[in-house]
């Protein structure tokens, strides 16, 4: 049976579907690792794609980077309702928003801005999909505001920066760039949060030790 919008059999939009999402996916985490002059034939061969599909998907770079943008900031308002419709509690629905965009980010690909800011114009759809992910941040924010649970010079446009600072690209294993990234970001709910207590918040994974750090900054030996 066909897509009656599209025409297409409901298999071949399947289809469609995942490879767009692995061309995101590839596309976030090449651009990561090599900077925009990243070859897009590298995107196609990371997502397990033809050339000839990505073309006709996407013709050229700064289009498949626009895609980009707009999933980005989509995913990112489907976290943020969902926080607020199941979180009945103002200050843990702004927790669990952060810590659901940070895990789900793909510790692989880094932040999006050192990439892209700057060099692609503001569309109709960039701007559509930046007034839907500003109205579900400040329905988050305003509301821990008013239930007196977060500091009152933070604001729904720090949030997206903020998620740029917690996912820098780590070169460690997957797992553990998220680890790390939840850390930091427990340390960052900590300060965030207006409480009448000296009791710090409780960090939920462990801190690195020196060892792994100097993994992180030298080259191995041999």
């Amino acid at each position: 049976m066909g897509d009656t919008q599209t025409g297409r059999p409901r298999g071949r939009q399947r289809e469609a579907d995942r490879n767009d999402a692995r061309l995101i996916q590839a596309a976030r985490e090449v651009f990561a690792e090599l900077g925009w002059d990243a070859p897009v034939s590298e995107i196609a061969r990371r997502a397990g794609i033809g050339m000839g599909s990505l073309y006709r998907r996407y013709p050229s770079k700064e289009l498949l980077a626009q895609r980009m943008r707009i999933v980005g900031m989509e995913q990112l308002v489907a976290q943020a309702r969902t926080a607020l419709a199941e979180e009945p509690d103002p200050w843990a629905a702004f927790a669990r928003f952060l810590r659901d965009a940070l895990s789900d980010q793909g510790a692989g690909s880094g932040p999006l801005l050192p990439l892209v800011g700057g060099r692609l114009p503001a569309t109709d759809e960039i701007v559509a999909a930046a007034g839907q992910l500003r109205a579900a941040l400040d329905d988050l924010v305003d509301g821990a505001h008013r239930a007196g649970v977060l500091r009152a010079d933070f604001t729904s446009a720090d949030v997206p920066l903020l998620l740029e600072h917690l996912t820098a690209r780590i070169p460690v294993t997957d797992e553990r760039a998220t680890t790390l990234h939840l850390r930091y970001l427990d340390l960052i709910l900590a300060g965030l949060r207006t409480s009448t207590t000296d009791v710090p918040t409780a960090l939920q994974s462990p801190a690195p030790d020196w060892a792994e750090l100097s993994a992180l900054w030298n080259a191995a030996e041999g």
